[in-house]
């Protein structure tokens, strides 16, 4: 399962071999509205939250009822060790709930969680690894996540935040995120942000997607909102390479239709703040696998856990 602000995907894949996508389905679940709706008691978002992941997995075992286990990648800071899920920026008032206990409850099945983006990280991993054995993941949604995966392991780091690169400050004293902080890259190059620094030009509240085809038909207020979003992603990623010194870097999410927009500034600002030595070195992938990425991801983990 792959959970996000706004979605909730779910694939069955077969455990033998090569993974194998046999079918995936959609649902409507808007767990960030809910979240708000219902901040002063967490409670019950979390209840309903839960609950639609159970009726969703019930939906898919009439058709699979061969399945053995439940990966799921959830957005937020995921204690490796509990699975527990610390906190959601992006799905305020969760704090320190075990999803896999909860849901594992109700569906009597193994449930392993895993942040979003390093499941999808690990998924964009699992088509390329012939070719490389770690790799840089950025995943542009709703807010932006991002997975690290270093000789063939996906690293979560010792808390769970590891390759949280969204909250990477990159304008002191700039916007309020949802992780406490301000600046973060995230209020600036997520869909979200694409909105609010479309609004501050325009005036107007409009949808990334929206944005996006008014900065196709030549706007310049939308033009500007992607081309900060591209300059703030590489901010950011310049950088995490110096610390890690990965060459592989793969764009992921549901913006990254919209990569065109943002290319230019993005590299650009990218080849400003890279150390010299390198600038150059660096190979850029967009996702081949969209948004089946973090399903494939989450599969795969659970299964490597399972067998641990």
């Amino acid at each position: 399962m792959d959970i996000g602000g706004t979605n909730l995907r779910l694939g069955v894949f077969n455990g033998e071999g090569s993974p194998k996508l046999l079918e995936e389905m959609r649902f409507q679940a808007d767990f960030s509205k809910l979240c708000v709706a219902h901040k002063d008691a967490p409670e019950q978002a979390w209840q309903q939250i839960v609950s639609t992941l159970a009726n969703a997995i019930a939906t898919v075992r009439k058709q699979y009822s061969a399945v053995v286990g439940v990966g799921i990648g959830f957005p937020g800071f995921i204690d490796p060790d509990s699975q527990k899920i610390v906190a959601s920026p992006n799905l305020p008032g969760l704090h320190q709930l075990d999803l896999s206990a909860d849901l594992s409850r109700l569906i009597a099945l193994p449930v392993w969680t895993i942040n979003d983006a390093l499941a999808a990280a690990y998924g964009e991993y699992a088509l390329r690894a012939q070719q490389m054995n770690s790799l840089i993941y950025l995943g542009l949604g709703t807010g932006v996540g991002g997975g690290i995966i270093l000789d063939q392991r996906a690293l979560a780091g010792q808390h769970g935040v590891a390759m949280e690169v969204g909250h990477i400050i990159i304008k002191p004293q700039g916007r309020l995120c949802g992780c406490g902080n301000r600046g973060c890259m995230e209020q600036y190059a997520s869909a979200s942000g694409v909105s609010l620094t479309f609004f501050e030009s325009s005036g107007r509240h409009e949808s990334a997607q929206t944005i996006a085809e008014l900065a196709q038909a030549g706007n310049q207020a939308a033009k500007h909102a992607y081309a900060i979003a591209g300059s703030g992603l590489a901010q950011a990623l310049a950088h995490v390479l110096k610390v890690v010194d990965i060459s592989q870097v793969v764009i992921g999410g549901g913006m990254r239709a919209a990569w065109p927009l943002m290319a230019d500034a993005f590299t650009q600002q990218l080849d400003e703040d890279l150390i010299p030595v390198l600038r150059g070195q660096i190979s850029l992938h967009l996702s081949e696998l969209g948004d089946q990425a973090g399903m494939l991801g989450a599969a795969m983990l659970a299964k490597t856990y399972s067998q641990a």
